[in-house]
């Protein structure tokens, strides 16, 4: 599927405000309700938009410590690395997974209440998963900058 300009206006705008009604985006995008309508059903059927959901403030909801995690596996078959991902995808202190390239096999993006829930997550649930070889962690101090907005670029 081809994006044109409008489907990244409405992809932009969707990201920014994803509360905003039909309506409102065909204001913006000088579209009518059905066209808008239509549009976001397709961006949906073929992938665009993955999900609609809202975004906490963690001060709030009492998310007091963000970790960014380095784990490195000692097993690097396609087994143990599937093995890692799926275990690490049920646990709900995990937000992101990523594998990487470099030293390290994956990072981890981990939410937990406060240092003694981090302590209980890494002891009972991560560092007891098989492969894990060694984790190093690095405790966020302050956020400059979150965001989840990616950036459209036309085709």
């Amino acid at each position: 599927m081809d994006l044109d300009q409008t489907d990244l206006e409405l992809l932009h705008l969707l990201q920014e405000d994803a509360t905003m009604s039909k309506k409102e985006l065909g204001l913006l995008v000088h579209k009518s309700f059905s066209v808008v309508h239509e549009r976001i059903k397709r961006l949906k059927k073929y992938g665009y938009i993955k999900d609609v959901r809202a975004i906490l403030d963690r001060d709030k909801i009492g998310i007091g410590l963000i970790c960014f995690s380095q784990v490195f596996l000692s097993d690097h078959s396609y087994g143990a690395l599937e093995m890692f991902e799926n275990s690490v995808s049920q646990f709900p202190e995990v937000m992101e997974c990523f594998q990487m390239s470099g030293s390290y096999d994956f990072l981890l993006h981990i939410a937990t209440n406060d240092m003694e829930s981090y302590q209980l997550f890494l002891r009972n649930k991560l560092a007891v998963l098989p492969s894990i070889d060694r984790i190093q962690s690095f405790f966020v101090l302050s956020e400059a900058k979150s965001d989840l907005v990616y950036p459209l670029f036309g085709n």
